[in-house]
């Protein structure tokens, strides 16, 4: 079965991406279209360039010292992090690639925060649409596209149905990441989790760090950022899926990890696993 699908925002949330489109595939559908909004993007762009597999490999190896050597930390106040090691790597993986030369159709979503209107990256450099798409307003720097100032495409549009409406497929399915499920049991074989266990504590300073700059505040600057983000596009969805409804919505579990939690990539990756399963099970009766 021919089907488009919408691959949603979320941060790190987005892995449950991989997951879900895994098992799709071994069940047989043809995912013949992708649209998606930030880790949406990204996931959806590397998979339609044949690079889903090598980056799952890389993220689910990455240890504390791989992730301090990709933190390109920026001067430029709009943002703290420039990108630019991280799409070098994802260069890496799938070298130049345009967009109208995937072998699916494909469309990325971004924000033009000066006009205040969704820009759909449908042509041109693959790598620059995703970056501009996962441009997390504060955390990475915005991109400066054909005179257009780009953030992440969540802030408009967090589950972008609306490119696949005149997709000719039979079936459009949606991946929401802020779900009401709760979170599965999943076992994280030990390497993994010792891995895991590395980054967080690593993390964790970061943070403590974060908050000892706002005077022992409960909650840093981007904690206050992340919440509010998730919260903004939490309401979009619902008014974003009434007007603009799949044939199918699978959920992940908002509460399966945190924005910035890219460190538990194993458990978000099968937690979409598992949600794609119950979606494949419901089908099936």
């Amino acid at each position: 079965m021919r089907v488009s699908l919408v691959l949603g925002s979320g941060g790190a949330r987005g892995y449950a991406h991989i997951g879900v489109i895994e098992e799709l595939e071994g069940a047989g559908f043809e995912i013949a279209s992708i649209s998606g909004a930030s880790m949406g993007a990204l996931i959806g762009g590397l998979y339609a360039a044949g690079g889903l597999e090598a980056y799952k490999e890389w993220v689910l190896g990455l240890d504390v010292w791989d992730v301090a050597a990709l933190l390109d930390i920026s001067f430029d106040k709009r943002g703290l992090i420039k990108g630019e090691k991280v799409f070098a790597k994802l260069h890496e993986i799938v070298g130049d690639v345009r967009i109208e030369e995937l072998p699916i159709k494909y469309t990325a979503v971004a924000t033009d925060i000066e006009q205040n209107k969704e820009v759909w990256f449908q042509e041109g450099d693959l790598l620059q649409a995703i970056r501009a798409s996962i441009s997390i307003p504060s955390f990475f720097t915005p991109v400066l596209v054909g005179g257009r100032l780009l953030v992440d495409g969540g802030v408009l549009n967090p589950l972008p149905v609306a490119p696949t409406m005149s997709d000719h497929t039979q079936m459009t399915i949606a991946v929401n990441l802020y779900g009401e499920w709760q979170t599965p049991s999943i076992e994280v074989p030990k390497e993994h989790r010792e891995r895991q266990e590395r980054l967080a504590k690593a993390l964790q300073k970061l943070a403590e760090y974060a908050k000892s700059l706002t005077k022992d505040e409960e909650y840093s600057f981007f904690d206050i950022v992340s919440l509010s983000f998730d919260a903004m596009q939490k309401t979009l969805i619902r008014y974003r899926l009434a007007g603009y409804p799949p044939d199918h919505l699978i959920e992940i579990p908002q509460n399966i990890c945190g924005t910035y939690d890219f460190h538990k990539a194993y458990e978000v990756i099968e937690a979409g696993r598992q949600a794609a399963r119950r979606f494949l099970a419901e089908a099936e009766r």
